[in-house]
């Protein structure tokens, strides 16, 4: 196998679409599983379309992503410039090169005649007008500074095949395809063209790409057949659903890459989720470094068919990766959304992270979680009442005021030791465990839902805010049974 060379081409056009860092993660993939090299090209000859800044989001995304380049605007491997707008003259050069092998033309129709030549059914395909021009006409009208296109001269007759890697034989009648543009007007190059100059300038052997391009490769190829280069291997790649009718997209939202960091989700679960978006490893895991898809990455686990993205499923892997986490990394990794929460300033944040990992999947649902931490007065004591544990609020006064008399001479007060204590007041006194936890939870909390238990509550809270808290309870049931 030839040294393997493939690129990550995105338009600095706005934020990172799912679908293109998807494309990006297989071309790294597959160039790292055969030790080859990973080529960043910015492609920003659609200047109507560019957007200040989105460079940047480009390189900030594939370095979040752990996507390294090998090659790019910042790291030349000899094959530069690696950005469209600054290879100009590069493009003009092969384009008369390529209207000299008549493989290309000149055109000078005007906007008015291009309009006159819809079909009555909207489609306009252009007529190979001036491909009639005689070499005299075209020279005198370049003399003339008459404003020109050149166009691909594609055959109209025959058929233009190829073998892609995923979808397999590829045909297309050459009287389907038009004379595109490959030089407009303002002398920038098409996508159509630069693409093509580009991947084999810079040695791109293997193009990896979405499937929309499947129709048009034979376009490609025929510049390739024109100018005696030798073509590329394909991979086109299905597309990524929202559902079953509609294709991932901008305009339905929640397709950027930063929206997803945004809102708690870890770079290496959004990338591990988008590896399995059309693809999956022979031994069916879900969970994987990027130095096991790299491992793992084959051609033969692409699917033909369309994936539709999950975003619960996403967050379930995320929550798988929580999980693996420690209180450490957990609270270094999420203190943005702890920061932005109840427990800033008041609470260690290991204690919280030790509390939250098994209970979130998302660091943006820590807010939610830990919200009952933000204050503790006065609630409804009627929550006390279980009829399933035979809980009433005498009882659990009884039991809480047990809980005041034991704990204050417990001084090793862990998650732990507290669970000791309490299981030794619940066998004393012949109750289930549950009878005396779930009324001191509640004490200690005010909530009817917590991230932890009585004693997972009573270790972070501390024992001198728990025994406060506990007696502040123990006065409301007794208000309360008044």
């Amino acid at each position: 196998m030839e040294k393997v060379r493939t690129r990550f081409a995105p338009s600095p056009t706005g934020f990172m679409h799912i679908g293109n860092l998807r494309t990006c993660l297989y071309a790294y993939l597959f160039a790292k599983k055969h030790n080859g090299t990973f080529v960043l090209r910015i492609e920003d000859t659609d200047r109507e379309r560019y957007v200040d800044g989105a460079v940047d989001v480009i390189y900030r995304t594939l370095q979040t992503a752990g996507i390294t380049h090998d090659e790019g605007p910042d790291k030349d491997g000899g094959y530069g410039p690696y950005i469209q707008s600054e290879r100009k003259d590069i493009y003009m050069r092969y384009a008369r090169e390529l209207v000299e092998r008549g493989g290309a033309y000149y055109c000078f129709c005007t906007k008015e005649r291009l309009a006159s030549l819809g079909d009555g059914s909207g489609v306009h395909k252009y007529d190979k007008h001036c491909l009639s021009l005689s070499p005299q006409e075209v020279k005198a009208k370049l003399d003339a500074g008459e404003p020109f296109v050149i166009r691909q001269n594609v055959p109209t007759e025959g058929v233009s095949e190829y073998d892609d890697m995923v979808f397999g034989h590829i045909a297309v009648p050459n009287a389907d395809m038009e004379d595109n543009i490959l030089i407009k007007s303002d002398g920038m190059p098409t996508y159509n063209f630069a693409n093509v100059v580009d991947d084999h300038l810079m040695a791109i052997n293997y193009v990896i790409r979405g499937m929309e391009y499947l129709s048009s490769t034979p376009k490609y190829n025929l510049l390739y057949d024109a100018f005696g280069w030798e073509r590329p291997h394909y991979m086109h790649l299905p597309p990524i659903m929202k559902d079953a009718q509609r294709k991932l997209s901008k305009r339905y939202g929640d397709t950027n890459f930063e929206d997803f960091l945004a809102k708690g989700y870890l770079p290496e679960a959004i990338v591990n989720y988008i590896a399995l978006l059309g693809w999956s490893p022979k031994d069916n895991r879900e969970k994987m470094s990027m130095h096991e898809l790299v491992e793992l990455f084959d051609v033969d686990g692409i699917s033909k068919s369309p994936s539709i993205f999950d975003e619960a499923k996403m967050k379930w892997l995320n929550g798988e990766y929580i999980k693996c986490m420690t209180p450490r990394e957990f609270a270094d990794r999420a203190k943005p959304f702890l920061d932005a929460s109840a427990v800033a300033g008041k609470f260690d944040y290991l204690k919280v992270a030790k509390l939250l990992i098994p209970r979130v999947e998302i660091f943006s649902e820590i807010a939610d979680k830990v919200e009952f931490l933000r204050g503790f007065g006065k609630y409804d004591p009627a929550m006390f009442e279980h009829k399933k544990m035979k809980i009433t609020l005498p009882l659990a006064l009884e039991v809480l005021t047990q809980c005041a008399e034991v704990l204050p001479s417990v001084d090793e007060w862990t998650d732990e030791n507290l669970k000791a204590v309490l299981g030794e007041i619940a066998q004393k006194d012949g109750r289930k465990s549950g009878q005396i936890f779930l009324p001191l939870r509640l004490a200690l909390t005010g909530a009817a839902t917590t991230p932890g238990g009585a004693t997972e509550m009573a270790e972070l809270l501390g024992k001198e805010e728990s025994l406060r808290r506990l007696d502040f309870s123990i006065g409301l049931l007794k208000e309360a049974l008044a």
